[in-house]
């Protein structure tokens, strides 16, 4: 571990809870690997802190800043300069601090869709059903629009969902729909569709028995995506597995939205095995 001085440029993630992040670790083997002065931490921030924990981090110079759940749409009205991509997804997920001035972007849709191609999911015409209506599921949406027959997200606040499908259809023109997360929706949109997301909490640590779909409405035809890496393997996915569907869980997803932004902060590029296997070694996974 390289010695921390006081030139010891500082990097970050913030959520609420943030106990479960895999970030610091992999970040922080990007970090040693390529031997830069540099180290990245974990901030919990309430939701009623984040004005102040960004006057904070202008005030400490912190270089930069990893943001998720629950911070990446309430962010963006503190910050200087939002990419435009990011701007129309309405979320970020990256920050990079200039003497103060906070520009943004979103590397979560690009990282995810990448991981979906990567791993053989076909997005042709195909009808994809997202579990959450939060910063991902806008991020993710929004790249996989120009590929996808139609996009549908349950919430558990349906006006939530009923917001993102308006915005992302008239921003896209996909075709969309919402309502809230219930037994009957979930059923009925499993049945009619290609691929499943969740892009809720649901399943994560500590709560790892917990699912956002029964396993009886799953079917062996879908392609299942839980962007959940913590644990590894969500109930979700393991259900999935159980009655034949091909499934990814969130690793993939950390990773190469994790490498975009390394590359952003430092201006180097990092290892992505090397991330990638830090996680799964801290995981306990071979």
């Amino acid at each position: 571990m390289p010695t921390i001085t006081a030139k010891t440029k500082i990097l970050g993630v913030i959520g609420h809870p943030i106990e479960h992040s895999m970030s610091p670790i992999m970040h922080n083997t990007a970090i040693n690997d390529l031997k830069l002065d540099y180290v990245y931490l974990a901030f919990d921030i309430e939701p009623q802190d984040l004005s102040k924990a960004i006057n904070v981090f202008r005030a400490l110079n912190i270089k930069g800043i990893s943001v998720t759940i629950p911070h990446k749409e309430a962010i963006m009205e503190y910050l200087d300069e939002i990419d435009p991509i990011a701007e129309n997804i309405g979320a970020v997920n990256t920050i990079k601090n200039e003497n103060g001035y906070l520009k943004a972007r979103n590397t979560d849709g690009a990282g995810g869709k990448q991981s979906l191609i990567e791993n053989s999911c076909e997005l042709s015409d195909k009808k994809v059903l997202f579990i959450g209506a939060g910063g991902a599921a806008r991020a993710l949406s929004y790249f996989i629009a120009e590929d996808v027959a139609q996009i549908i997200f349950l919430n558990i606040r349906k006006e939530r969902s009923k917001l993102l499908a308006k915005e992302l259809n008239e921003r896209t023109g996909v075709k969309t729909f919402a309502d809230a997360i219930s037994n009957y929706n979930l059923k009925k949109f499993c049945a009619t569709s290609d691929i499943v997301i969740n892009t809720s909490p649901i399943g994560m640590y500590p709560k790892i028995e917990e699912t956002p779909v029964p396993k009886e409405f799953l079917n062996k035809n879908l392609f299942v995506f839980d962007i959940i890496y913590n644990p590894l393997k969500t109930k979700l996915l393991k259900n999935a597995e159980d009655i034949g569907c091909k499934t990814l869980g969130g690793l993939d997803m950390l990773v190469n939205q994790g490498f975009l932004a390394f590359e952003w902060w430092t201006e180097k590029t990092p290892k992505k095995e090397l991330m990638r296997n830090t996680v799964k070694k801290f995981l306990g996974i071979k």
